[in-house]
């Protein structure tokens, strides 16, 4: 049978380096776009080497719905993770009007080819991060939302309606993976510095993270789910940054707010029962591997 051909934009981001090669590794054909040339290869990684070798990548503005309809042509779904990535990097309405645009264009091209299924990067700044206001409950899970603080959350929050209306008209399903602050290895050995002294550091998404490899997990699994309609999931790893029971951290920067009886000790604030129960996700990787080998 022949493999499914799925294109990935972003894919010159890190998470959209990482999707590329967990799919390939998967037996999918990749078609990477993105406005930036695909990074060389390192020798030294064999899996980055082999993903480099076997994915076509295509140059493509997706601010344009002339390209857009182009890159997408002949594909059977796409994983959309092209996006201005954080708040702050550009001014706000830059932010919001690039965002929005370009989710509009890649969910309308997506309707208009009859694509399968649209699997794209929503955020976990859409449940009210940074958290200077405290959140309502914790963990934080789905219902939270939509809570944006900034132009960049509130593009994806704009964006997660625009789906919903995109899946009336359509009935294709329209998977939203709200992921955390992506990390990996290479991070996580500079957590007892940079954040353990101090706890307020990371309250912002209350001590989130999700690993590369685990955002990789979750794209694949938003395309082989049998999840239908507009559906949004939090994505983030299993545990926090911190080294501190998840409970303590709670008490100490955000008293008052109720706590899940069943959180577990070191357990995340961000909710995945939902991403685990219907896309079967469960996080693979924790700093823990790294920090405490």
């Amino acid at each position: 049978m022949q493999s499914k051909k799925i294109v990935v934009t972003g894919s010159s981001g890190r998470a959209g380096r990482a999707v590329v090669r967990d799919l390939i590794e998967h037996g999918y054909n990749v078609i990477g776009v993105d406005l930036t040339p695909a990074p060389e290869p390192s020798p030294a990684n064999p899996d980055e080497m082999l993903a480099g070798s076997l994915a076509e990548h295509l140059k493509a503005d997706l601010t344009d719905l002339g390209q857009t309809l182009e890159v997408l042509m002949g594909a059977d779904a796409v994983v959309h993770l092209a996006n201005i990535p954080a708040p702050g990097l550009f001014p706000p309405g830059r932010t919001f009007v690039e965002n929005v645009a370009m989710n509009y264009n890649v969910f309308s091209a997506a309707v208009d080819l009859k694509l399968e299924r649209v699997v794209w990067a929503s955020s976990e700044t859409t449940l009210g991060l940074p958290f200077e206001t405290p959140p309502r409950y914790a963990p934080v899970d789905e219902a939270h939302f939509p809570f944006p603080e900034s132009s960049y959350a509130l593009s994806k929050s704009v964006s997660e309606a625009m789906a919903e209306q995109f899946v009336r008209r359509s009935g294709i399903p329209f998977i939203a993976l709200r992921f955390s602050n992506i990390l990996g290895p290479q991070e996580y050995r500079t957590f007892p510095e940079k954040y353990w002294h101090d706890a307020r550091l990371r309250k912002w998404n209350l001590w989130g993270y999700i690993d590369e490899r685990d955002v990789a997990q979750s794209c694949r699994l938003g395309l082989s789910s049998d999840v239908q309609g507009a559906e949004s999931f939090i994505i983030a790893a299993a545990d926090t940054v911190m080294n501190r029971p998840s409970r303590d951290l709670m008490a100490e920067v955000f008293p008052g707010v109720e706590v899940a009886e069943s959180l577990p000790e070191y357990g995340t604030l961000l909710g995945i029962e939902k991403a685990r129960k219907l896309l079967g996700f469960e996080p693979a990787h924790s700093w823990r591997e790294v920090v405490e080998g």
